[in-house]
């Protein structure tokens, strides 16, 4: 396969995938339980879900590994299990993607607070951080994708762990915002201009944001990003904020109305575009029909 920077950079936008979580709540699983549990449990799960997302035009399909860092399965008593959760994620992936679509591995927050704000020394969350990616570049992975980050201190972990551990791949970095009556913020107090420079020191080779807002929300943070990088962007939006029903969170934006606006996500530069919590094949769909149109330019 073609590199992934080299097409970004020669001016292709690629299509990354949708939701994980939506999909497997929608095939049975519960509120509360290890979504990494599958990998072990359920692995044609994993490859069906890859597999609609790679018939919906994504030239990018995510592992179900954004919890399965060390220190983040020990909340379910899985820690022992960390190789074999991240490497069950990994063949699942590939056997959807077949030799034309991108495997990356989704590393996400590792659910402690960092010190001298937690109890949590940076050298273990490094440490859980290099544990996880071992496993899934042992797989063959083809890019890393650190998403959902609040603190700039954890995103810039995560990124030397994917460095020390495979210095070839991609690495992808997105942080999560807050849009506040005085911009948009991370949990942590984490600026986009802030996010933008932090991540680029950090090593990142492609920035931007995923989760936490609808797509309107991030072309804004798009164009922010635009005003404070030269680095490839990538936008995952959320389909909108979710309202809970029946204990289960329901978005409310459609694929057609996310598509809309994917015109303004290429305006600003965005270089790979993709789906957050809530989106689905159909919303990947209609994301890939929009970009192929090449109507914003």
């Amino acid at each position: 396969m073609p590199d992934l920077l080299e097409r970004i950079k020669g001016g292709e936008t690629l299509v990354a995938d949708g939701a994980m979580g939506t999909m497997l709540f929608a095939r049975g699983l519960k509120p509360g339980d290890c979504p990494e549990s599958v990998n072990l449990k359920q692995p044609q799960l994993l490859e069906e879900i890859a597999a609609a997302y790679v018939r919906a035009g994504s030239d990018i399909i995510s592992t179900n590994t954004f919890g399965a860092s060390p220190l983040k399965l020990d909340c379910y008593g899985l820690a022992n299990k960390t190789d074999e959760i991240n490497a069950a994620a990994v063949r699942a992936a590939r056997k959807a993607a077949g030799t034309s679509v991108y495997v990356a591995a989704s590393v996400g927050p590792c659910g402690r607070l960092i010190q001298p704000y937690g109890d949590i020394p940076p050298g273990q969350v490094a440490a859980s951080f290099e544990r996880q990616l071992k496993a899934l570049v042992a797989e063959g992975i083809d890019a890393v994708f650190i998403e959902t980050m609040t603190d700039l201190t954890e995103a810039a972990l995560a990124i030397d762990a994917a460095r020390a551990v495979a210095p070839s791949l991609p690495v992808s970095a997105t942080m999560t915002f807050d849009h506040t009556p005085k911009g948009f913020f991370t949990i942590m107090g984490v600026s986009v201009q802030q996010a933008a420079g932090g991540l680029a020191r950090a090593g990142a080779d492609i920035i931007g944001s995923n989760c936490g807002n609808g797509i309107d929300n991030m072309v804004h943070l798009a164009e922010q990003f635009a005003a404070h990088t030269d680095l490839p962007m990538i936008i995952q939006s959320n389909a909108g904020l979710p309202e809970i029903r029946d204990g289960l969170p329901i978005y409310s934006e459609s694929p057609a109305y996310m598509a809309e606006r994917v015109d303004d996500l290429l305006r600003a530069g965005v270089s790979i575009v993709g789906g957050c919590c809530g989106t689905t094949p159909d919303h990947i769909a209609s994301i890939r029909k929009r970009v192929d149109s090449g109507r914003y330019r």
